[in-house]
């Protein structure tokens, strides 16, 4: 059985912009930012630094939909329970 070829992505383009997300995540701490607006900007980048290592690292791209389904509940139990304490971060 012989695999298709398929395009595979620089592993160096995406750690590059795995450390470009990195350096973007540090400086919301330095901007001037309200504390629940920095919390979810990080939090968001937090998710796109994981969907990339998920898909490139992971190799989950090339995957069965039914897989992405199978990890995505405790994905979306995360967020519900982060969505849930976020007033609890926010406002101590």
């Amino acid at each position: 059985m012989e695999h298709a070829d398929v395009p595979r992505p620089s592993y160096v383009m995406i750690w590059l912009w795995l450390v470009l997300l990195l350096v973007v995540g540090l400086v919301v701490f330095g901007v001037p930012i309200p504390k629940t607006t920095a919390v979810l900007l990080i939090f968001g980048i937090a998710a796109v630094k994981a969907a990339l290592v998920v898909r490139h690292y992971m190799h989950m791209k090339h995957q069965p939909v039914m897989l992405y389904v199978i990890a995505g509940i405790p994905v979306i139990l995360a967020i519900a329970m982060i969505l849930s304490l976020l007033p609890d971060i926010a406002f101590k």
